[in-house]
């Protein structure tokens, strides 16, 4: 009997070991549980926890399995709240709305005198010397019930003494005081290629179009460093308010990529950036010789490039005469020949070609420009930036040659109101199409092209699904036929958005390997009434797996 023990007793023991090893967990450094997690991984799966370890996801399951196999000093309960992916704005302009948080916000105004009173309220909040510059942006004349553009009469009586430049809401235009002009060394009658100085009984009225504007805007002191860096971080905190936790910014400059690289490698800045490098000698000089650059907050993949203006100041490029004004077709910002050698640059180089355009002939002509030299299905990813107005015979080319159509719903919602009156009745249905363009590639990124739109990617679902603007106009939606599913607009604001930059492996979606950058919503975007999408709440906010915002 002795002896059988003995046999026995060494499995036993064996037993015992396994099943004390079985109940050692793992280490980690946040377990998140009690959530309804949507992964938006390809099966669109949902979860109830997370383990988090060294700023990635380890593991998505079931809050018993999780807490019975990992154990952690952080444990966030997520109160049955609902948990996404980080939102990535696939189009924005971060650093730039940074600087706009130094500048008067003219966005929302209802007319010229209103716009004059931000100023007003701005200079009494931020005093000025004389002779310095007061800069705004967001004006928007189609808002206003005198549609016209404004003169600059009351700009030179208020601030004889100092610059004034306001920038229209989508870039593309802006009006200056006479002591900006003449800074400038702009007189009225002046001619230059791919913009306009407007002009009235032989004066300038201090309206400038496309490339004018960059006449006022190059003479202007730039912030200094210290300055950048805390308007930055202002407008890191409004985005991580916003969910937002990736942004490609689209179109910077070697100095302003350098300066967020140094931000955020001193960790500083938390955001992750995509910075789209702007069409420029100094970008091409460098980043052509060393290739794209990255660290795990910023990539630096793709060129920006700009085919024609915008729809709004009648500088988009269309293949008819604007419907509102005879004989005017608006123009390409360069010839052809330009971009047709960009495009052979780029081609023979690691980087992604991403260009704006907003008129059907400046699509046109960029899908053509783009198919002689991919020559057809590929996996380069080069992307047309807003493709606002397409004619019906082109959409194909965008699945033909793997072209991405990167689009902002906002932008339908806020030009829907005039777009019709621009357009007419026929170039209008090709116009904001993004059902139609989605279905090119079966994917597409959605981003905001914020400070021209809201930051919020809320009203960007909205938007994309209802087809209406924050007002709930119009009751049926604008050209519903093009509404997304709720799950293809969450898609395009995290797996395709990411898709769209070549960061798929990184982050996009909470699946074991990539970044634990997600946020905790008080609302269910997939199941919600529409009416409660706007009224959605941030919560939290994680990047990293470390909380970096946290509801007041």
């Amino acid at each position: 009997m002795h002896h059988s023990n003995i046999k026995y007793g060494l499995p036993a023991l064996l037993c015992l070991l396994t099943f004390s090893a079985c109940k050692f967990r793992q280490q980690v450094n946040t377990i998140v549980f009690n959530a309804h997690i949507y992964t938006v991984d390809t099966g669109f799966s949902t979860a109830e926890a997370m383990a988090i370890r060294d700023g990635k996801i380890l593991v998505v399951g079931k809050k018993d399995d999780i807490l019975k196999d990992y154990e952690s000093d952080d444990m966030v309960d997520a109160g049955g709240k609902y948990i996404y992916p980080g939102f990535i704005d696939a189009h924005a302009h971060f650093y730039n709305y940074g600087l706009t948080l130094n500048s008067a916000n003219l966005a929302g105004t209802t007319s010229w005198v209103a716009c004059i009173d931000r100023v007003k309220a701005f200079v009494a909040e931020h005093p000025v010397q004389p002779g310095q510059w007061i800069t705004g942006r967001g004006w928007d004349q189609n808002d206003w019930t005198d549609k016209a553009f404004p003169d600059k009469a009351l700009l030179d009586q208020l601030f004889p003494n100092n610059p004034v430049l306001l920038g229209r809401i989508d870039g593309h235009a802006a009006i200056a005081n006479q002591a900006a002009l003449s800074q400038a060394g702009i007189l009225p009658g002046q001619q230059l290629t791919g913009g306009t100085i407007e002009t009235k009984n032989n004066q300038c009225t201090g309206i400038l179009i496309d490339n004018a504007v960059d006449l006022v805007s190059a003479i202007i002191p730039p912030p200094s460093h210290t300055q950048i860096a805390a308007a930055l971080r202002k407008a890191e905190q409004n985005c991580f308010a916003a969910g937002l936790t990736t942004i490609v910014d689209c179109g910077l400059l070697k100095p302003e990529i350098d300066l967020i690289d140094s931000l955020q490698r001193a960790d500083s800045l938390r955001i992750r950036i995509n910075a789209m490098l702007s069409d420029s000698s100094i970008n091409y000089d460098h980043y052509l010789k060393t290739g794209p650059y990255a660290t795990p907050r910023l990539r630096v993949n793709a060129f920006k490039l700009y085919a024609d203006g915008a729809l709004g100041s009648r500088g988009a490029c269309l293949l008819h005469d604007y419907a509102d004004r005879a004989g005017w077709r608006g123009f390409l910002l360069k010839d052809k020949a330009y971009y047709r050698k960009i495009a052979a640059l780029l081609i023979n180089s690691g980087f992604q070609a991403c260009t704006h355009a907003i008129g059907d002939s400046a699509n046109r002509e960029i899908l053509h420009i783009y198919a002689e030299v991919l020559k057809g299905p590929n996996n380069r990813r080069w992307r047309i930036e807003h493709a606002q107005v397409v004619n019906p015979a082109d959409f194909d080319y965008f699945g033909r040659y793997a072209i991405v159509p990167s689009v902002q719903p906002t932008h339908a919602t806020s030009d829907m109101y005039w777009a019709a009156d621009r357009l007419g009745p026929d170039a209008v249905k090709g116009a904001y199409a993004y059902q139609q363009l989605l279905a090119q590639n079966k994917w597409i990124p959605l981003g905001t092209d914020f400070p021209v739109e809201d930051i919020s990617p809320f009203k960007t679902f909205f938007a994309a699904v209802e087809r209406k603007d924050d007002k709930g106009f119009p009751a049926g939606g604008f050209q519903p036929e093009n509404a997304l599913s709720r799950k293809d607009a969450l898609r395009g604001m995290t797996t395709w958005a990411a898709y769209g930059s070549f960061e798929e492996k990184d982050k996009g979606s909470l699946e074991p390997g990539k970044f634990a950058d997600f946020i905790i919503l008080n609302n269910d975007l997939l199941t919600c009434p529409p009416d409660a999408i706007l009224k959605t709440v941030v919560i939290a906010t994680f990047v990293d797996g470390k909380r970096v915002y946290r509801q007041p």
